[in-house]
């Protein structure tokens, strides 16, 4: 159940970080999100936005392979995947590349499910 626990933090590490790149500029948020951002301070708080998702999905993939890290990472992962699910759920209308995310989130959640389920499971942690 260990490599089971492992992969689904992987899985969750690299959908969180794939954000990431729209730290490069509005264009590449763009290309992310398929909204054109024009004010600076948008892009200043999206490109942030981008960092925040970078370190996170960091820390996904660092407790993949650290045991006493994985218990905060799925708090954590939770929380991030379901407030955006339920944010989704209550806006209702959004653009085909957020219905991505959206759909990237639902596959992010179910491997939360599973890696909750394999760290319930008795192991030896280390």
């Amino acid at each position: 159940m260990r490599h089971v626990l492992t992969a689904a933090l992987i899985v969750t590490g690299v959908i969180h970080i794939l954000p990431l790149a729209g730290v490069l500029g509005p264009e590449r948020l763009q290309s992310l999100y398929g909204v054109a951002l024009t004010d600076p301070s948008l892009v200043l708080l999206m490109r942030h936005r981008a960092v925040l998702f970078g370190i996170l999905g960091t820390f996904f993939l660092a407790s993949a392979f650290v045991p006493k890290l994985q218990l905060s990472a799925l708090v954590a992962g939770f929380a991030s995947v379901v407030s955006f699910l339920a944010l989704a759920a209550m806006t209702g209308s959004y653009n085909a590349y957020i219905g991505r995310i959206v759909t990237a989130d639902w596959v992010a959640l179910g491997a939360l499910v599973v890696a909750t389920a394999a760290y319930a499971l008795p192991q030896q942690r280390t």
